[in-house]
Formats: C-alpha cells, sequence, structure tokens
C-alpha cells in the first residue's frame, strides 16, 4: 500500500510558508493505519529492541501499536510538567527558542536496546534530544523510526550517528 496518499498537506500552518504534512488522513483509514504499522514491523522486527520510546504526541499513536505488535514495552517522552513523578529533563534549541522534554528515570534499564518513534522527521532536534536522554539513562539507541522524513530539511544529518528509517519521504 502507497502511504503517501493518505498524508494531506495543510498549506500555511503552523504558520505562513509552512506546508503542514497531516497524518490524520492516514490515521483514519484502518487498512492505511495498519499497513503503516505493518511496514514499520517488518523493518524492525529482526533488531533486538527492549522499549519503544515515543515522542508526544504523534510517536504515541506509532509506537503504542508497535510495541504491541512487538510484545515490548512502551515509553512516552512528553513535554514538561506532563509526566509524574522522579523524570530526566532535557531542553534543546528550537529554531526560535528551546524546548524541554522529560522521561520517567525509571523508564530504561541500563543497556536496553530502544527503538525511538515519532511521525515526522524535520530538523532533527526533537530526535536527537530524546536519543540523548536514552543514552544518558543508560540505554542504548537501537534505531529511530519516523513514519515521514522531509529530506530537505537534513534533520538525518543531526542523527548520523543512529540508524534512522522513515516510510515515506519528501525531497
Amino acid at each position: 500500500m502507497s502511504l503517501d496518499r493518505y498524508i494531506r498537506e495543510v498549506k500555511d500552518f503552523p504558520k505562513p510558508g509552512i506546508g503542514f504534512k497531516d497524518i490524520t488522513p492516514l490515521l483514519l483509514d484502518p487498512a492505511a493505519f495498519k499497513s503503516s504499522i505493518e511496514l514499520l514491523y517488518e523493518k524492525v522486527k529482526d533488531k533486538k529492541i527492549d522499549k519503544i520510546v515515543a515522542i508526544e504526541s504523534r510517536g504515541f499513536i506509532f509506537g503504542s501499536a508497535l510495541a504491541l505488535k512487538m510484545g515490548v514495552g512502551f515509553v512516552p517522552v512528553r513535554k514538561k510538567g506532563k509526566l509524574p513523578g522522579k523524570c530526566l529533563s532535557y531542553t534543546y534549541a528550537l529554531e526560535y527558542g528551546e524546548d524541554t522534554l522529560e522521561i520517567h528515570e525509571d523508564a530504561l534499564l541500563k543497556n536496553e536496546s530502544v527503538l525511538i518513534i515519532d511521525d515526522l522527521l524535520a530538523t532533527g532536534g526533537t530526535a536527537e534530544a530524546v536519543a540523548c536522554m536514552v543514552e544518558k539513562l543508560g540505554a542504548k539507541v537501537s534505531l529511530i523510526a519516523f513514519i515521514i522524513e522531509l529530506e530537505f530539511l537534513k534533520g538525518k544529518d543531526r542523527l548520523k550517528k543512529f540508524s534512522v528509517i522513515s516510510l515515506i519521504k519528501y525531497s
């Protein structure tokens, strides 16, 4: 199944000049959504994965379904202040300003193999921040997966020390 036909571009969102890649049509179609999980699974099934770390919020959709299919644990990474308990925080630079993400300090064990997942790879800053948190907790990033990759933004360059896959690429 060609998933790119289920991606809608919303012009000038969230600001003028941006062509937002909307995954909602993919999620609305059960066969397309199932296909996305199956395609991800085919790309990762031979890797040793102990946990899937998903990035708020659209990464949760794909990460939780894939974790169930693989029979592994699911770890949410959220914006600051959204997780209860002791968290590791990581602040990173955005194009205009900064953002802070958090993960539970006890979510990963030393040397666990982790797959990080999100819906879209743009500049790579968010995925890079999450990879830093995973490593700081003593786990290993085995793979970083995306549904969509905006190749023209060269986000993969920031993640070159990791194995990165994506299902749909826009150049």
